[in-house]
């Protein structure tokens, strides 16, 4: 089988190492067929897709919408390398699956609106599928309803027409889309478990998400989710690009 790329852009190895952890276990993948690349330490060269079975874009501390201003280098470089991979991605409908920092970057490559409007705090929430949600192959491996970790900034207050809407949930309006037939976006996190959201919530204590002091409250709130569904994605996608 080719193997599949994880693009990450965590820069504290504790929580990059558990996302990854947390992507080799829930894919079923090992190490071997599920590569990692971190795009916050190191320039990502050309890739040649056709090495390939897939791509996913995990979480991170970059905000598509912040102010061009305000980026620093290393995000300005990871986004130049992400918008030149996504010009050959979408231009072959090539296998992706970008989580959370994902859909910012997928979104503004393909001309959506990403702002703060529909930011959600850290913790569980019910997504409900799109009746073309519920018709995707992707999203044939969960329910119609079903519970998911969120935690973000910014998200997608409008899709381009040409996107096909595929989720939402009652504060943010688009949880997931697709770009032609095989590019896909996550607001929620299909990869987290609540091991790896306390992880986070406990990395990212002074990073703007939440107040300091309700971090004890959300780590509570965070075990008291029921989220089983969303690695099925995960699964489901392994399942339907693997090839050899």
């Amino acid at each position: 089988m080719k193997p599949f790329l994880l693009l990450a852009t965590r820069e504290e190895d504790a929580v990059a190492d558990n996302e990854y952890e947390a992507f080799l276990g829930f894919t079923g993948l090992d190490e071997g067929l599920l590569r990692r690349h971190r795009l916050e330490a190191t320039p990502l060269e050309e890739l040649d897709l056709a090495d390939w079975s897939g791509l996913l874009i995990g979480g991170g501390p970059f905000n598509a919408s912040d102010p061009d201003e305000g980026k620093s280098r290393t995000q300005v470089r990871v986004e130049a390398e992400l918008a030149a991979l996504l010009d050959d991605v979408v231009a072959k409908d090539f296998p992706m699956l970008g989580a959370c920092y994902g859909i910012g970057t997928i979104g503004t490559h393909q001309g959506a609106v990403i702002d703060r409007e529909y930011g959600e705090p850290i913790g569980p929430i019910e997504i409900s599928l799109t009746d073309a949600g519920r018709d995707d192959p992707l999203f044939a491996a969960v329910p119609p309803t079903f519970q998911a970790f969120v935690g973000h900034k910014e998200a997608v207050r409008s899709l381009p027409s040409h996107a096909v809407h595929l989720a939402s949930s009652r504060e943010c309006p688009v949880q997931a889309f697709r770009i032609g037939r095989n590019v896909y976006a996550t607001q929620f996190h299909p990869e987290l478990d609540v091991l790896g959201l306390s992880l986070r919530i406990e990395a990212y204590r002074y990073a703007g998400y939440f107040e300091p002091e309700q971090m004890d409250a959300l780590l509570a709130t965070a075990r008291t989710g029921v989220v089983v569904e969303p690695p099925k994605l995960l699964q489901r996608f392994v399942e339907l690009y693997a090839r050899d």
